[in-house]
């Protein structure tokens, strides 16, 4: 399902990290798919409060979980920049749906990163 959302549909998501030797551009890709498909799910699914958004957000957060692993066995990690980028990420998501008040911590609030 493409996304709707102009905002959305026409952002290059972990945009600074790509050009970086550091991390491997077919996991970064992996990444964008991922917040790809959040923003498919918000669509989709039309959470109607942030409690509802967070179920969201907690799922794609537990998929960068998973990425995290893929990046250490390339010799890579989610490290500070790249926290930085995927949470701002998160967080122009959110906003770009209307959600604001979200709090950025509780979006990725189970991260292991």
């Amino acid at each position: 399902m493409p996304v709707t959302n102009e905002k959305v549909a026409e952002r290059v998501f972990l945009a600074r990290l790509y050009g970086d030797d550091y991390f491997p551009n077919h996991l970064l890709d992996r990444g964008g798919a991922i917040l790809r498909g959040l923003c498919e799910r918000i669509e989709a699914e039309r959470p109607a409060d942030l409690p509802a958004l967070y179920v969201l957000t907690h799922g794609a957060t537990e998929e960068f979980n998973l990425l995290g692993e893929a990046l250490d066995e390339a010799g890579s990690e989610i490290e500070t920049v790249a926290r930085e980028e995927i949470a701002e990420d998160f967080w122009f998501i959110a906003t770009a749906y209307g959600f604001e008040g979200a709090d950025i911590e509780e979006l990725i609030a189970p991260r292991e990163w």
